[in-house]
């Protein structure tokens, strides 16, 4: 997997899927973070989203079903699943989860948020047969094979999934309370989308690169990243205008960060990153960054007692 040339930007914004096969993880996330410096209104991402869609039936598994069984060992296998379960039931539980946003947006966000729905139906099918035709997993419907998968879900999926329905069903009461929609927004775009989903799109795609492996699965979730891309910037310009036109929604935003970080403060169930290349330490100082660059790209603080409180997540990765 070759290395993209030097306007990385431009290379990651533009490819095709074939050629973003070429791409590093670390370049996604340099573009999506030299987007969050500048945040895009929604018309740009939606235009942007009509230049990036990809089919996800031009996805090839057949080198990744070889891979699977020749390649990785046993060990490999059980780690690999551990931490891209989170993934393949994200998707799902957002494409449920998301068009209750919809009800007290503006039409201009509405546009933008019709499309990331598409984009995660398509990355549910592009789990859904990587699960079926590399992992092996049968099931005569989408949902037979979430369910057969669902043992190597880690619980930290529990936590931060369970108060988005909370918030979800909150907010289909009330679509247009703001700080329901502030509350939402911050579990949804910054910490599951931006730290969580980022986090295991890093560990995975850069075990398969380091390895050379599951060039199927490494396309198809560079792509996935890019789209995620366009979310998580379309959430923070949410965020970032949210407490703009009132600064009383960074407090919503705190006390939603303060829950989130003491639900991601215990495991019972620890997850082995070390058959993929990773330390817990190295996951959680991911997840850490992740954090910090977000609220850092687009101007909103955090106190010390959620710096200190965040340095207590355990590295467990889920996301959507």
């Amino acid at each position: 997997m070759p290395e993209p040339n030097s306007s990385a930007f431009s290379f990651v914004g533009d490819s095709d899927l074939t050629r973003l096969a070429e791409a590093d993880i670390d370049d996604v996330l340099s573009y999506l973070h030299g987007g969050l410096k500048k945040l895009p209104d929604y018309g740009s991402l939606y235009r942007r989203y009509l230049r990036q869609r990809w089919d996800v039936y031009d996805v090839d598994f057949t080198v990744d079903a070889a891979h699977w069984q020749e390649r990785l060992t046993e060990t490999e296998r059980s780690a690999f699943l551990a931490v891209a379960s989170g993934l393949h039931h994200g998707e799902q539980q957002v494409e449920e989860a998301l068009p209750v946003f919809m009800l007290g947006a503006t039409e201009e966000e509405n546009v933008f948020i019709a499309s990331q729905i598409e984009d995660e139906a398509r990355h549910t099918v592009f789990f859904d047969r990587f699960y079926r035709e590399v992992v092996g997993v049968r099931g005569d419907t989408i949902k037979d094979v979430l369910n057969a998968s669902y043992p190597h879900l880690s619980e930290t999926f529990v936590g931060p999934f369970g108060l988005l329905a909370c918030q979800a069903e909150e907010l289909r009461m009330n679509p247009h309370d703001q700080a329901a929609r502030v509350r939402y927004g911050t579990t949804y775009f910054m910490w599951i989308e931006g730290v969580l989903a980022l986090s295991v799109m890093k560990v995975t795609l850069t075990f398969c690169r380091t390895r050379g492996v599951l060039p199927g699965y490494y396309a198809g979730f560079t792509a996935t990243c890019r789209d995620e891309a366009r979310h998580v910037q379309g959430g923070m310009r949410f965020l970032s205008d949210a407490v703009r036109a009132n600064p009383a929604m960074l407090a919503e935003i705190h006390r939603t960060l303060r829950t989130i970080l003491w639900l991601a403060a215990a495991a019972s169930r620890p997850t082995s990153y070390e058959p993929l290349g990773w330390t817990r330490e190295g996951v959680q100082t991911l997840m850490l960054t992740q954090l910090r660059r977000k609220l850092g790209d687009v101007g909103i603080s955090l106190p010390l007692e959620l710096s200190l409180l965040a340095e207590q997540v355990q590295p467990e990765i889920a996301g959507g």
